[in-house]
């Protein structure tokens, strides 16, 4: 069974290099601090597993049509591009903000959308898990597939946390590289106005090309 893991570990890995994935990743992680992004990239991570599990489980159960199945596509797809949308909204209603201020003789920048710059991690975390979730909702297809390797394995948990070490990986890695543009570009509102659009329209495209493809 330890080569089954590996293969669920791997496709993992695979999975999480798609564009809507690691768009989602820079999405949440622009303009955050190194455990922030450490965070939001585990917990994208569970709550894609997570929807992964609960739906192949129900598959497992009962044998879906593709045409039902593709719905989770359509989900997945119109999460990414709603990212989008949003990002675009808060540049253009200029509602992203960038903070400087000093603690123990040390310059922090912090960047915050709406009025009021706030430290709650909790908000950013749970939204991950969420957006997270319902794009797990698009890798169900591909997750059988994978299992369908296994020799008819029945799906446990195990499994799911095999995958999740496999897309954390390529989250966290991916999450370190949004970090150095964190660090070397977003120190102006000007740049930081260019970063957020930028995402927000690779998002968009992101999330229309995967609707036509």
């Amino acid at each position: 069974m330890e080569l089954g893991y590996i293969i669920i570990f791997w496709y993992g890995i695979l999975h999480a290099f798609g564009p809507d994935h690691l768009t989602a990743i820079a999405d949440f992680s622009i303009g955050k601090s190194i455990k922030k992004t450490m965070l939001i990239t585990i917990a994208f991570a569970f709550g894609h597993g997570m929807t992964l599990f609960i739906f192949a489980k129900l598959l497992e159960i009962y044998n879906l049509p593709e045409s039902v199945t593709a719905y989770g596509d359509i989900i997945s797809s119109s999460v990414i591009m709603a990212m989008g949308v949003y990002l675009l909204y808060m540049v253009i209603a200029d509602k992203i903000h960038l903070n400087k201020h000093t603690h123990n003789g040390k310059e922090h920048i912090h960047i915050y959308f709406g009025r009021e710059h706030s430290h709650n991690d909790k908000i950013a975390q749970t939204s991950a898990w969420t957006m997270g979730a319902l794009m797990g909702m698009g890798g169900v297809r591909g997750m059988l597939v994978t299992l369908g390797m296994l020799q008819g394995q029945s799906i446990e948990f195990s499994m799911v946390l095999a995958f999740i070490a496999g897309v954390s990986l390529i989250f966290v890695s991916f999450g370190g590289v949004i970090l150095y543009i964190n660090k070397e570009f977003l120190t102006s509102k000007t740049n930081v106005r260019r970063v957020f659009a930028t995402a927000g329209v690779i998002s968009v495209g992101v999330g229309v090309n995967m609707l036509l493809a």
